[in-house]
């Protein structure tokens, strides 16, 4: 079953197209995640979906509910954790928390007990009388997913979560993500970390310029790299002055140098590959150190996909997370 159905989505400001005709659908209990450079469209769909902007055409439904009606009923089901924090620096993370769970509509008789549970599960507890504005920004990103599940929703909407993290705070809240999926959760993630999208999402859909290029599996985008084979070669001893000798015997194949004693060949036929290799080896006798066959990454993927080179997602985003 569908928690989310996404059909024809468009949004333009002042002639600006953002995101054009955008159609897809999220499962219920997967995490789903939306992929692209800076500028992409993935913001502006979170927006749109949690009923902070209103689409210029087409439609999408959320636990059945249509956006163009039922957007209030959706948003008492739905937790929303923005790309800079929602919370208040001057109230403690308990106090945090209480508030938004009265925001939500949580009963007042639960939401103490509530508030408890959320501050143990992410690990704040002992910090729960400590101001917020005193938290680093791994706790702060920590406490504001906290605060988004206080009512306990059913499709949570993650934008950007580790962007500015470094890579130890990035990594725990990975890991409070895939916590999450386990436990049922429908989690709708935007980013632009690669490395992320492949360890977290079941499905990916990939935005450029406002419009989905393609939507599978991460196995199944790292099809889309297949067509070309990738063997990784270590020498032992430099070999970056044969270059010219060896990229004659490949014909068809890209030599691409990782330093003075390995390289990686793409593309040509496998077979004749390794035994131009061997035979270069043997020739020039360099000694042999290791030879591997590298199945596609998610990268590989996504420039065969896009044509765009993923360093302008690192680059602009400028974060440690990825």
């Amino acid at each position: 079953m569908n928690a989310i159905e996404v059909r024809g989505l468009i949004k333009r400001f002042d002639g600006f197209t953002a995101v054009d005709g955008i159609s897809f659908d999220v499962k219920e209990g997967e995490v789903f995640g939306l992929l692209g450079p800076n500028g992409s469209g993935k913001t502006t769909t979170i927006r749109m979906l949690v009923g902070l902007s209103r689409p210029t055409e087409g439609g999408a439904k959320i636990l059945g509910f249509d956006l163009s009606s039922g957007i209030t009923e959706a948003k008492r089901k739905i937790g929303v954790v923005p790309d800079s924090s929602n919370l208040y620096d001057e109230l403690s993370a308990r106090e945090n928390l209480l508030f938004m769970a009265k925001l939500y509509g949580v009963p007042k008789d639960l939401r103490e007990e509530r508030a408890e549970e959320l501050l143990k599960a992410f690990g704040l507890y002992q910090r729960r009388y400590d101001r917020f504005g005193t938290f680093s920004r791994g706790m702060k990103r920590a406490l504001t997913i906290a605060a988004a599940l206080v009512h306990d929703p059913k499709v949570l909407f993650l934008d950007e979560p580790t962007v500015g993290l470094d890579v130890v705070a990035a990594r725990s809240l990975r890991n409070l993500i895939s916590d999450l999926h386990r436990k049922g959760l429908t989690i709708i993630l935007t980013t632009h970390y690669l490395e992320e999208a492949d360890h977290l999402c079941d499905r990916i859909a990939i935005l450029v310029k406002g419009e989905v290029v393609a939507v599978d599996t991460p196995q199944g985008l790292k099809r889309y790299a297949d067509e070309r084979s990738v063997i990784e070669v270590s020498f032992g001893r430099e070999v970056a002055g044969l270059v010219g000798d060896l990229s004659a015997r490949l014909p068809g194949a890209e030599v691409v140098f990782l330093d003075e004693a390995r390289m990686t060949v793409r593309g040509g036929d496998p077979s004749r590959v390794l035994e131009g290799i061997f035979e270069f080896s043997k020739d020039h006798d360099l000694g042999l150190s290791a030879i591997n066959s590298i199945r596609p990454s998610l990268e590989d993927a996504f420039v065969r996909i896009t044509g765009l080179s993923p360093t302008v997602m690192a680059r602009e985003k400028g974060g440690k997370g990825g």
